[in-house]
This record gives C-alpha cells, sequence and structure tokens, in this order.
C-alpha cells in the first residue's frame, strides 16, 4: 500500500526536509490587507515584517476550508492509496476539523491532530513518513502519531508581544507590562494551547542561551533522537551560541535548523525562537 503523507504549511519543515521524506505541504492562507496570498508561496516572513513596519497593520491568517483540502487530497489519492495528514493544532485554527469533513468524503484519508504548532508538527510528519517507510497502513500511523504528540515538548522565546497583542491573542496591557520592563516571555503549547511560562529579561542573545540551559540542562527524561531549533530571526552570533549551548546538554542525534513560516510570523513577530523535542 503507498501512503502519502502530507502537512499543512505550519508544520515549518526546511525545504531539504520535506524532499527527503516526500511530504506534501499544503500552504495557510495569509491575508495582507485586501491580498489573500499562501504561506510560503506569494509571501514570506520578511513580507509580513515589513506590511506591519510600512503600515502598522498586521497580516493575518485564514484557515484552509473543506474544499481545500478536497482538492489537495483528492490530487494525491490519484497516486497513493491512503494518505495521512497532520494537521495545525485544533485548538488555535479549523483546520483539522475541516480536514476530518474532506476526509470522511473522501475515504482513505487520516488526519491527525497534531496539537501542536510549528516543528511540533515538523516531528510527527517525519515520524509519519519513517512509519510509512515501514508499510504501516494510514489507520496504524494515524494511531501511533496520536500518541506520540502527547510527548512532544514545544516551546520558544518572544521578543515582543505586540504581534500577539495586536493579533487579539494578548491583552494590550499585558503587552505593554512586558515591554516597558523588557521582559521576553517564554510560551509552552500544552494540549493544543499556548501558555505563558517562565519570563525572562536582558539582552535576546544572552536570553535565548538561558532559555535553551533551562529546557535541556539535567534532563534524563529527554528522547534524543532529534531536536528542531526554529526562529522568525536571530541576532547575529546567536545561532551559534544557540547550538553549542545544546550540545553542551544533550546530545541529539539530529539537530535540524528551521525558520518559521507566515502563520507563526504574523502571530509571533520578528526574533521569536523556539526548541522543540520529544520526552521519552
Amino acid at each position: 500500500m503507498r501512503i502519502k503523507i502530507t502537512a499543512d504549511s505550519t508544520c515549518d519543515l526546511s525545504a531539504e526536509l520535506v524532499s527527503k521524506y516526500d511530504i506534501g505541504i499544503i500552504p495557510l492562507c495569509v491575508i495582507r490587507g485586501k491580498e489573500v496570498l499562501r504561506d510560503g508561496v506569494d509571501i514570506t516572513k520578511e513580507d509580513v515584517f515589513s506590511y506591519y513596519e510600512q503600515s502598522r497593520d498586521l497580516c493575518s491568517t485564514s484557515a484552509l476550508n473543506v474544499e481545500d483540502y478536497l482538492e489537495f487530497f483528492g490530487g494525491w489519492l490519484k497516486e497513493y492509496d491512503a494518505i495521512v495528514h497532520i494537521n495545525l493544532s485544533s485548538e488555535l485554527s479549523s483546520c483539522y476539523a475541516n480536514a476530518v469533513t474532506a476526509a470522511e468524503r473522501l475515504g482513505n484519508v487520516y488526519p491527525v491532530d497534531s496539537l501542536n504548532l510549528s516543528n511540533g508538527s515538523g516531528h510527527l510528519a517525519v515520524d509519519a513518513a519513517l512509519l510509512a517507510a515501514e508499510g504501516m497502513s494510514g489507520e496504524e500511523i494515524q494511531k501511533i502519531l496520536n500518541e506520540r504528540r502527547e510527548k512532544l515538548e514545544v516551546s520558544f522565546i518572544l521578543d515582543t508581544l505586540v504581534y500577539l497583542a495586536k493579533g487579539g491573542r494578548c491583552s494590550s496591557v499585558a503587552a505593554l507590562g512586558a515591554n516597558i520592563l523588557k521582559l521576553k516571555p517564554c510560551i509552552e503549547v500544552k494540549n493544543g494551547k499556548m501558555s505563558v511560562g517562565k519570563k525572562y529579561r536582558g539582552p535576546l542573545d544572552k536570553v535565548l542561551v538561558q532559555y535553551v540551559h533551562d529546557r535541556l540542562s539535567g534532563r534524563d527524561d529527554i528522547d534524543l533522537k532529534r531536536i528542531f531549533l526554529c526562529s522568525t530571526g536571530l541576532p547575529d552570533g546567536a545561532l551559534e551560541k544557540i547550538i553549542d549551548e545544546v550540545k553542551a546538554n544533550a546530545d541529539f542525534k539530529e539537530l535540524h535548523i528551521s525558520e518559521a513560516g507566515c502563520t507563526i510570523a504574523s502571530h509571533c513577530g520578528p526574533y521569536c525562537f523556539g526548541i522543540l523535542f520529544y520526552r521519552k
């Protein structure tokens, strides 16, 4: 049985990994003024930031509808026996619900609610491709991914709360207070939702290294098979320091550097950085 692995563009996998694991990507919609653009195809994260700097208006994002998924899945079903599709968290978007509706109409499509975003979903997409290569069925892969998603540990640091506040995901008062105090909050993804963890203060490059240390140091419950370092941009020289700190605390078999797409950029702004891995 030939299984095709697909994912929403919010998985933020690099072109190299998408090609290596032959993952089909469906881009979410990014709305810039009156334009409806495709994430990573018609618009980049740099375009998102430039638009805000010039207009003081944010780009917004829109979930894919049932018809979008019907067309996308239908195309792949002409070549494959079944599809396993990894969605952005159902707590953050209606993409999963719409993918389920499309799957019920078509049959042989197995949507997975990642309960996650960015490379959290990307981890599951890569795992799905590996499981498909082992000869597992769509239903078996779906079941395994539903179990593995519970072990994902996903967090990221925000340099600014302006984007979250203007997008309605954080109060303006909280954003103002954090910016005045120069706080850089750690956002944690739990049960598909975002919540605020530790708050950092200081120069961003030093905060990022301390954040990585805090997430990895002294732990024996980390699955060392793979880690993603994902950002919407980093200060000069910061990536090298981050990688050194990762390696000083955990010996991951795979370390991947990735860039967040327009969806994450639209909500989190520039200089957002996260580490994403599995617990045992």
